[in-house]
Parts: C-alpha cells; structure tokens; sequence
C-alpha cells in the first residue's frame, strides 16, 4: 500500500506592510497612561500649554509614575490645582501578598470597584510582571481559577499598563519582561492589548522581544496578530495532546478545533519568522501520560516551537492534582527524545495562591462571607 502524503505545510503570505499598533485604544483622553509622547503633546495645548509641556508630562507619568496631574511641579501652580480632577488611570492597591521566594501578588482595584490580579516575579537580573488583560475570563478552562468565576469585562489599555507600573514601583527595580498571562484571554481584546504594547514597548522602554502575548487560542486572532510584525513572543495554551482531551479541559476547543489551531500557528511561524511556544498544564492521571507525550511530539514535529511544561496548581474548585516530578520528567525525556524543544517551568508564588485568579478568588469569597 503506498505512504499517505504528507500534510503540506502552509507557504508564507506574499509580503506586504505591516499593521501599525495604535497609540491607545479608541477612547478620548483621559485617562493619560497609555498615551504616547505625541498624544500628550496635542492634549497639552487643548489645555492652552506650551507644546514642550507634553515630554515633560510623559516623563511624569511613565518615569515618576504621578497618580494626580497636582504633582507635576514643573507645571503652574494654578494649572495643576484645576487639573488635580482629571485621571492619570492608577489603580488602588487592595491587596498584596508575598510568597517566600519573592513573588508578590497584587490585587489592584480598579476606578469602577472591579479587582484585578498582577504579578511581580523576580529572578537574576530580571523582574517579570504577569498581567491580566480582562476582569475574570470567559473561556471558562476546567482548570482555572480565573475561569470559574466568570467573564465581567475587558481592562482598557491604561489599566494594563498600569500594573507593570504598580510592579516597577512596589520592587524599585525596573521591569524587564511582561506576560500577558493574568487574568482573562488576551485575544479577545486584542485591540487594548496592542495599544498596551505599544504603550510598554515606547513609553516605558520595554523591548517587544520581552513581551509574551498568551492565548489559548480564538479564531481569527493568531493571524491577525501575525499581520502586525511584531517581535513579541507567542504562546499558545495548548494543555492536551489531542481534541479529545482539549475539550474536556477548554470549552472553546469544540468551536476551534485541535488541527485548526496549529494550522494557525504554522502559519504565524511561516509569517513571522517566529517561534510559537506551546504552555502544557500538567495534570496528574489525566495528561502526562507517555502516550500524550508521544501524541504531543507527532504533533509539533519539524514544528518551529519550545514547549512549556507547567505543573498544576490545584484549586479549590477543580479536582485535578499536581504531577510528581518523576511523572514530569519521564514526559519531557520523551518530548526531548523525539527532538521536540521543552522544559519544566519552575513554579513560583506556590504558598501564596500561586493559581493564576486563585488570590482574587479566595479574597472576592472572604468579602462575601463577611457580608452574610
């Protein structure tokens, strides 16, 4: 019996201009943060300022990091007392709380009384910050904290941007590296997302090779991602290594099929030039088993890819467990005996609600039973 051929892989799309990021998402200043030097410059003057006023406002608001225009002393006296009104767009620190091995995470309340999580992660030479990019998820993934407790909106580009300046500010180190895997799916509101990129990578300094946009995958999304050249990394929440497990861990994989998704990804590679890294929760009994690694290896072979093996965190509400590291290792061996790129992400945070929504859930639940 002849071989079947072999699947072709997707060819490049003819070259043609990149999009361009906005300056911020379509809204009327202010709120100021996540505006560019050029949009403070011309807000400035509606204000009847001198032009020059606009950098020196920028360098307030993204270098000193001003929550009140009333501290900017380079401006009048006179000015800032009637300006003091309008908003910067700084959260309000509702909660914080640090593990022993330096990770610090935040409830940030946003000016609508929302809250929100970020996270401040600290190695050698770096500082990580984790944001979210909406209130809560309307994924709905089995095993996530965030995702149990519902979707309630997006965040708009200066309440992300805010988080990595709340982070910067708490540790008194500059922030070298941002993941957008907080709370909420990043695709879904893709437009503050990219206006909050180009607000971090421009106005803050961050370069967009250290900044990771985390999806677990939304029709139509990658590739209009990959429509924009940029240099971010990115990751697609894989966490099974067939359709079958996938949609019993993401409810969405039913409209957005398994081999839809990498077809997209394959492309986005073919695109961009860039590598795709897959995050694989690893759940005890239920996909780290040898066949799953070897279902995992057939799929991502010849694949431009670096896998992320991430053991569980349990929650309170899923009864999935943590994998031991013996389990873990047995799973990786094989990926990397099949030439697949792969390693174990070391967990951070795990004595202080390490689950990505579990702080905000477990503090959203104490406020509650206070009040019944």
């Amino acid at each position: 019996m002849p071989k079947a051929a072999a699947p072709s892989r997707p060819q490049p799309k003819p070259a043609k201009e990149p999009h361009e990021l906005s300056e911020c998402t379509p809204r009327q200043l202010p709120p100021l943060l996540g505006a560019s030097k050029g949009q403070l410059t011309e807000w400035v003057q509606t204000q009847q300022q001198p032009a020059y006023r606009g950098q020196q406002l920028h360098q307030w608001i993204y270098q000193k990091g001003i929550r009140s225009l009333g501290e900017v002393t380079v401006f009048s006296k006179q000015w800032r007392e009637s300006a003091a009104h309008i908003p910067i767009g700084r959260s309000t620190l509702h909660h914080r709380s640090e593990a022993q091995d330096g990770t610090v995470k935040y409830l940030l309340r946003l000016t609508d009384g929302q809250i929100i999580e970020t996270v401040g992660i600290p190695s050698d030479r770096r500082l990580t910050v984790c944001v979210s990019s909406q209130v809560g998820c309307a994924m709905a993934c089995d095993f996530c904290a965030t995702g149990k407790g519902g979707f309630v909106r997006h965040l708009a580009c200066h309440e992300i941007v805010d988080q990595v300046l709340t982070v910067q500010e708490d540790f008194q180190e500059r922030v070298s590296n941002i993941v957008f895997m907080g709370m909420g799916e990043p695709l879904l509101n893709i437009d503050n997302v990219l206006a909050a990129v180009r607000s971090l990578n421009e106005d803050i300094g961050i370069g967009q090779r250290s900044i990771t946009v985390s999806t677990v995958g939304v029709p139509g999304r990658i590739s209009q991602l990959a429509d924009y050249s940029l240099q971010v990394t990115l990751a697609v929440s894989l966490h099974a290594s067939n359709q079958l497990l996938r949609e019993q861990l993401v409810p969405s994989a039913k409209h957005y099929r398994l081999e839809a998704l990498m077809a997209d990804c394959r492309q986005y590679v073919a695109q961009t030039g860039r590598r795709v890294t897959f995050e694989y929760v690893v759940l005890a009994g239920f996909n780290d088993k040898p066949e799953h690694a070897l279902e995992l290896a057939q799929i991502l072979r010849g694949f431009q890819s670096h896998v992320n093996l991430i053991p569980y965190n349990p929650i309170n509400e899923a009864d999935y467990q943590r994998p031991s590291a013996q389990q873990l290792q047995i799973f990786l061996q094989i990926l990397q005996r099949h030439k697949v790129a792969a390693s174990v992400r070391q967990s951070r945070g795990l004595d202080r609600d390490a689950a990505c929504g579990q702080l905000r859930a477990s503090q959203l639940e104490d406020a509650s039973n206070t009040y019944t």
